[in-house]
């Protein structure tokens, strides 16, 4: 402020503190100047020009300029301006300066520090789009709705696609922000619009962005595949930086809750959904809206609807990805049901595709290793046996006619054994029958045939019978009844041996 200045507001009759206070000057040094004008006659008439009274003020004062307040940081200036370029905050600054000695405020820290980093101003630029170049999405609380299904009163989110160039825009309440009903509304939006934008600007929400960063966004695979169906291009905002989607921040959730949701009941989500379509035509869409001066449906109807890329020709396959691990039991859990995966995978973590009709599971580097039809309810389970261990398959295939065929196929003999095993009418032995006939990719079907075939001749049809047999060679060696023997005889010894001496009175030996 010029001396002229300062002048002007003591003329005006206002006190030394009002001065202070459109000024900024300290109160004494009003006073000091008020004083000074009325010895040099300049509180009536003209005033001199600016170079004049310098000149009287440097003659008389030896100042050209009114005495400006120093701050009571000034002495600490050297040190205020190092902790400012260290990033230290305010109150640091004048806890450090206290240990130093200082008495003052920290207001005044704070001017100062203001004094010495002044802020700039915050600009915001518009952006402006082409009918059909843009849409902006806003997913958000919604407050409490009826599930009409169950009868409970849940949260609920909403949806809202808005058109960038047009401002029409698509609402739809749900009850999570899972990745398949974020897809689910995107197909249902572009249906209602009618055609699809060139891009969508949306939020870093977990559903459509795995890793938020903003040079190399972490896209959800499975965001990427509608993007690619329906043919638009995903724009995530910088992370925490809503205003990048100004155009739906205040007109989406904030402008639903505001308008629609404003003073309502909680009702079942069904019935709102079918309110707030009939709200997007009516109020929402025939407003005057506030930036384009223009109703937003027939700024949608007249221009933007027909610049919108049209709906594929094929149907959307809603598909999920997501990463999860093989467990031991060469199966993974994908939406509550169990599928099958090749065994040399167990305790990796895989990819799987859920699509309606299809799960398809690959590698981390997207390698294709199984598919299975989609599980019809949770808890079952899609198991492919070549994703099995060969050696851990028997006891899931294995039943009774399959036991007795594949023995059938080795031979008589080993039927004859495992017929008897399974005849047991207390035990169940169709785990050991399992054992036995696997004795056949150790030995061959030859040697168990014939270690049956021993086994039998013993009468001794038991599984490690025939183990016995095979493992010390045995099968190999003829039995007794290959060889000639002599006629059984009732004694060994004669008649008159053995009972002789009853009549001749002799002893028998």
């Amino acid at each position: 402020m010029d001396i002229r200045d300062l002048l002007r507001h003591i003329r005006s009759n206002v006190s030394d503190r009002g001065v202070q206070r459109e000024t900024g000057v300290d109160r004494r040094t009003v006073k000091q100047y008020r004083a000074w004008a009325r010895e040099q006659g300049l509180l009536e008439g003209s005033l001199p020009s600016l170079e004049e009274l310098q000149e009287l003020v440097k003659q008389t004062l030896g100042s050209a300029l009114p005495p400006q307040n120093v701050s009571s940081v000034e002495r600490y200036r050297e040190v205020v301006t190092q902790l400012v370029k260290e990033g230290t905050e305010v109150a640091a600054i004048w806890e450090r300066l206290k240990e130093e000695g200082y008495p003052g405020s920290y207001s005044s820290v704070l001017r100062f520090v203001r004094k010495l980093a002044p802020r700039e101003p915050e600009v915001t630029l518009r952006v402006e789009c082409k009918p059909g170049e843009e849409a902006q999405v806003d997913f958000g609380y919604a407050g409490r709705m009826i599930d009409p299904w169950t009868g409970e009163v849940r949260k609920t989110w909403a949806f809202v696609m808005t058109l960038s160039w047009s401002r029409y825009q698509y609402v739809e309440f749900v009850f999570d922000q899972r990745v398949e009903t974020w897809l689910e509304l995107h197909r249902h939006a572009f249906e209602f619009f009618g055609g699809v934008p060139e891009r969508v600007v949306i939020d870093n929400l977990k559903a459509a962005i795995a890793r938020a960063c903003w040079d190399n966004p972490e896209v959800q695979q499975a965001y990427r595949e509608c993007a690619e169906h329906f043919g638009f291009l995903i724009r995530p905002c910088r992370p925490a930086t809503p205003r990048h989607k100004g155009k739906v921040e205040q007109g989406g959730v904030h402008y639903v809750r505001r308008n629609f949701l404003g003073g309502r009941r909680a009702t079942p989500v069904t019935q709102a959904n079918q309110d707030v379509r009939v709200w997007c035509h009516t109020t929402a869409g025939q407003r005057i809206h506030g930036t384009t001066k223009e109703r937003p449906m027939v700024r949608f109807q007249e221009t933007e609807q027909a610049r919108l890329k049209p709906l594929p020709e094929t149907a959307y396959d809603l598909a999920i990805w997501k990463v999860v691990k093989l467990h031991r039991d060469c199966h993974i859990v994908f939406d509550k049901a169990y599928y099958s995966a090749p065994f040399r995978l167990v305790g990796q973590q895989l990819r799987v595709r859920g699509g309606t009709r299809r799960v398809r599971i690959y590698t981390l580097d997207y390698q294709l290793v199984a598919t299975h039809p989609r599980a019809a309810r949770p808890g079952e389970r899609q198991t492919d046996p070549l994703h099995l261990p060969r050696h851990k398959m028997a006891g899931l295939i294995m039943d009774r006619p399959t036991c007795q065929a594949l023995a059938s196929d080795i031979g008589p003999a080993t039927h004859q054994v495992v017929t008897a095993l399974l005849a047991d009418p207390a035990v169940d032995r169709l785990p050991t029958v399992g054992r036995l006939l696997r004795l056949r990719e150790r030995f061959g079907g030859q040697r168990l045939e014939a270690a049956c075939a021993r086994a039998v001749r013993f009468d001794d049809l038991n599984y490690m019978t025939v183990k016995h047999i095979l493992v010390n060679g045995l099968d190999h060696e003829p039995s007794a009844a290959d060889h000639d023997t002599p006629p059984a005889q009732t004694f060994v010894r004669s008649t008159a041996e053995l009972v002789g001496h009853l009549f001749r009175g002799a002893a028998w030996n």
